[in-house]
């Protein structure tokens, strides 16, 4: 039989090992309510330059980190192409790396399927943590699609004893799951709504889309005390193509402008059909004598050789240019009006190149 003094001394024990456990259980309780206030970002981010903010700035917050930073492989560029369409470019991001392939990148991508923690290695890992300082250990979290390596969320930490590979990681393992899934969601929601903003027959944006990124483009110029130029583009006599050889005619015509426009803009020229035979072209940064030029060019590559139609006829083409440019006050409030006016006056331009015999480029301020 135990004395009073070895019960106690067992006493005692079990309350320090009761102690312990629900210390436990408090610290994991508490890890269970930041990991899913983090999930909860992540599955409330409703465009994609929301979520790439909260898989890099939002967890680097959470977890006090160094360094957060997304890889993503994209060989299409069709993610790029959905983030600049929202203005939010994936070059201005330090932490989003956009790459055609993972091959390369870091060792152990060769076979990540779940994550990898362990000492930092700058010949191993200085691609996905490109500029940074001081990192001691680092956290590789798959990202995956159809059991695919997609990308990965790479933590930097400057203690060394951060991330090691005795640490359990079924926390990370999940948030990588739960990232994975919102990626693909967010992605396919964004090309549903780019659809919205697509023309149907030339692949090119719509006014819609037009309407929107003005705006944007607006703030931007009105930012950075820059200008901005509206071209105005339609069909000379497009009307007798759809009158001679119907609209089958009609449509090859306006895919093959759209093609010729196309391969004059700059990438960062905001592009859409208005609406019929109607083009707008919005360049950024620029002053009207550089959109003259390109005006210009455009007029020549359209007009250069006939176009093929459907029933193997040809027909020579050409247009009329209107320009406009605007440099926003700083103190303007009203961008809708300021964008709408814009484009009311490379139309105006438009119509003065028309009655002046068509197949020629007016600027507003042409004398």
């Amino acid at each position: 039989m135990l004395s009073a003094e070895e019960l106690c001394a067992q006493l005692e024990a079990t309350k320090r090992r009761l102690d312990e456990i629900t210390t436990e259980i408090a610290r994991n309780e508490n890890k269970m309510q930041r990991s899913q206030s983090r999930e909860l970002g992540l599955l409330q981010a409703e465009d994609l330059p929301a979520l790439f903010e909260e898989l890099t700035t939002g967890l680097r917050a959470s977890y006090g980190l160094q360094y957060v930073t997304v890889v993503l492989c994209d060989p299409d560029h069709d993610i790029r192409h959905l983030l600049l369409a929202t203005g939010s470019p994936a070059q201005e991001s330090e932490s989003l790396l956009m790459v055609e392939s993972m091959t390369g990148l870091a060792p152990q991508y060769v076979a990540l399927q779940r994550p990898w923690l362990g000492p930092y290695a700058g010949c191993d890992h200085q691609l996905l943590f490109p500029g940074a300082q001081n990192i001691s250990s680092v956290a590789i979290i798959p990202l995956q699609h159809r059991r695919k390596l997609i990308g990965s969320i790479n933590f930097g930490s400057d203690d060394i004893h951060r991330f090691t590979r005795e640490h359990a990681s079924d926390f990370l393992a999940h948030l990588g799951v739960i990232a994975s899934y919102c990626v693909e969601n967010v992605v396919n929601r964004s090309r549903l709504m780019r659809s919205g903003f697509t023309d149907v027959l030339t692949g090119w944006h719509n006014r819609r889309y037009l309407q929107v990124r003005i705006n944007e483009e607006l703030a931007r110029a009105q930012r950075d005390g820059a200008n901005l130029v509206c071209l105005m583009l339609d069909i000379d006599h497009f009307k007798s193509v759809n009158d001679n050889w119907g609209h089958a005619a009609g449509d090859a015509v306006l895919i093959e402008l759209a093609q010729r426009i196309e391969s004059q803009v700059r990438a960062s020229d905001v592009a859409a059909r208005y609406g019929g035979e109607e083009f707008v072209v919005i360049m950024p940064n620029t002053e009207i004598a550089a959109g003259v030029m390109l005006a210009e060019r455009i007029r020549n590559a359209i007009a250069a050789t006939p176009v093929r139609l459907p029933n193997d006829e040809e027909t020579a083409i050409t247009a009329s240019i209107g320009i406009s440019g605007i440099r926003p006050d700083r103190d303007e409030t009203d961008l809708k009006t300021l964008g709408d006016s814009l484009i009311a006056r490379a139309d105006v331009a438009l119509y003065s190149a028309k009655s002046g015999g068509r197949n020629r480029v007016v600027a507003e301020d042409a004398s």
